[in-house]
């Protein structure tokens, strides 16, 4: 079985998801950077596959880093290297025998360098799909567990069991006439 490995073209998520894209276009940018690692660092709980998450320096000037993020790879690409660049370096890198890389960018030229190599492409909008439907599986089976939890002494409600009770007491009394 393959490794699987996502790379996140971070600005395109910022940029395609809503209420990202929202906070973006209202001079909020940091606080989507910030939103968008929160989303991904609970997808990757939940899903357990490296991610690693590439923001282009375009907004950052001169800043080149890589550091852990709750399990998640956080690259910042140097100012002479552009996202796009970087991540179609690393799927070369990456996507081998053992490893399945998928790439989320609604970048369409990306795309077929992605293919190129081997590598699979899930759209910015797929992927928040994805995450979202995640979200509500973890949520239900949470609910599900949770009732488990809860101690069901019938299967009957009280106004049956009433019921059932009186029909019981009243076949009792035709069957033993004496009591």
């Amino acid at each position: 079985m393959k490794k699987d490995i996502l790379i996140v073209d971070a600005y395109n998520m910022i940029g395609n998801w809503p209420d990202l894209n929202r906070l973006k276009l209202t001079g909020r940018l940091e606080e989507a950077r910030d939103n968008l690692l929160s989303i991904l660092s609970e997808y990757h709980k939940y899903q357990r596959i490296e991610m690693i998450v590439v923001f282009d320096a375009m907004y950052v000037p001169g800043m080149s880093k890589k550091y852990d993020h709750y399990g998640l790879e956080v690259v910042w690409t140097g100012q002479d290297q552009t996202a796009d660049e970087y991540i179609e370096m690393l799927t070369k890198q990456k996507q081998t025998r053992f490893t399945q890389v998928t790439v989320a960018t609604s970048d369409q030229a990306e795309q077929w360098t992605v293919f190129s190599a081997g590598a699979l492409r899930i759209p910015a909008g797929e992927l928040l799909a994805n995450i979202n439907r995640t979200r509500k599986e973890v949520h239900t089976q949470a609910v599900k567990f949770a009732d488990k939890g809860q101690v069901r002494h019938s299967p009957w409600s009280e106004g049956q069991l009433s019921k059932l009770e009186k029909l019981r007491d009243h076949l009792g009394d035709e069957h033993h006439p004496d009591v």
